[in-house]
């Protein structure tokens, strides 16, 4: 089994490129997301979804994901996003993932 690294080491280099959008794997290599503060001038795709586990997660999970990802940047710059790879799920599971991500987004949006 390959180990992924616990972070992206290279985000701060990253903030210095001409993208204005970066997209980060977040739920699946469980990235500690404080590492967000290292793209302050970027709008961040949030990957919240774990699609290398067949396991629909609940939109409660997903509020968690995205309350932390909102405690290192603002909302204007947050893109909610599933992580990469969803073509490898089931049909079903993939629709299941995305259907709990619009939710937890909408009851996230209603309390901002």
């Amino acid at each position: 089994m390959k180990e992924k690294p616990s972070g992206y080491s290279f985000l701060p280099e990253l903030d210095k490129c001409h993208a204005a959008q970066v997209s980060i794997e977040a739920a699946q290599p469980r990235l500690d997301l404080a590492a967000l503060a290292a793209l302050p001038t970027k709008t961040i795709m949030v990957g919240v979804l774990d699609l290398g586990d067949a396991t629909i997660e609940t939109p409660a999970t997903i509020e968690t994901r995205l309350g932390e990802a909102l405690a290192h940047i603002p909302p204007e710059r947050l893109v909610v996003a599933p992580d990469c790879g969803m073509k490898y799920l089931p049909r079903d599971v993939a629709f299941g993932k995305l259907a709990a991500m619009v939710e937890a987004t909408r009851q996230v949006r209603a309390r901002l």
